[in-house]
């Protein structure tokens, strides 16, 4: 559940610098050396950060290209300026931090400093758990449940598979049992976002609140035992 990164740039020490200062932070990076495949990556997938060369041709579009992305709004952005554009500039074109060529380690440590607890925040949000669960869902107008499997769930999302292929658009109603030693019923609206003829994707507009305190204090267990099952395989690897 480690946090995972792009950066769009075609410079082999900028890349390497940002590879060991991210991977000592446990921080997985992609690269991509040109606009056109990191915004197309990134228009597909959430990222937990973005880091765009604006030296690569294109790359200070890129940055309202990806800040604008459906999937990435809320992601955070580091530019890396040259002579154009400016670090003021590049702010006002989306990104949240600024670094000028040539990078200094000091300064890149300082900004990480603040960005990680940000990227963390943002990437529990959006990590889904994979899970097996029964849950049922309505249209707001019709009295009928439909039922399906919870495929996974995030702090902001859930995709369901179907038992039986039905075409669904806008908000929907949502009911399932949060697993415990007294199970809680979990209800709330969520609009579906993408779907096919046996899977959609919803996201949650709205949670009961006697059914929100419950379903973070399962996510925060979810991600409890995730952490020990990772823990336990670095201790076996030996790493």
């Amino acid at each position: 559940m480690g946090l995972e990164c792009l950066i769009l740039t075609e410079d082999p020490t900028l890349l390497g610098d940002m590879r060991a200062t991210l991977g000592a932070r446990e921080v997985s990076l992609q690269s991509r050396p040109d606009s056109k495949s990191a915004i197309e990556l990134a228009s597909r997938r959430h990222l937990d950060g973005l880091v765009v060369d604006c030296d690569v041709p294109g790359g200070a579009t890129a940055l309202d290209q990806l800040r604008n992305s459906r999937a990435n709004k809320q992601t955070l952005m580091l530019a890396v300026v040259g002579e154009s554009p400016r670090e003021r500039e590049a702010i006002e074109l989306g990104a949240d931090f600024a670094l000028n060529k040539p990078v200094q380690q000091t300064r890149l440590n300082n900004i990480l400093e603040l960005a990680i607890p940000k990227m963390e925040r943002e990437h529990r949000r959006y990590f889904r758990y994979q899970l097996d669960l029964r849950v049922r869902f309505r249209d707001p107008l019709e009295r009928a449940f439909i039922e399906g499997s919870l495929q996974n769930v995030s702090e902001g999302g859930l995709a369901i598979k179907l038992n039986n292929p039905v075409k669904l658009r806008g908000v929907v109603i949502v009911e399932f049992e949060l697993p415990s030693a007294e199970p809680q019923l979990f209800h709330g609206k969520a609009e579906i976002v993408w779907s096919n003829s046996f899977v959609m994707g919803l996201r949650f507009l709205y949670i009961e609140k006697e059914a929100a305190a419950c379903f973070h204090s399962w996510l925060n267990s979810l991600e409890a035992q995730l952490r020990f099952h990772e823990s336990s395989k670095r201790i076996l690897s030996g790493s």
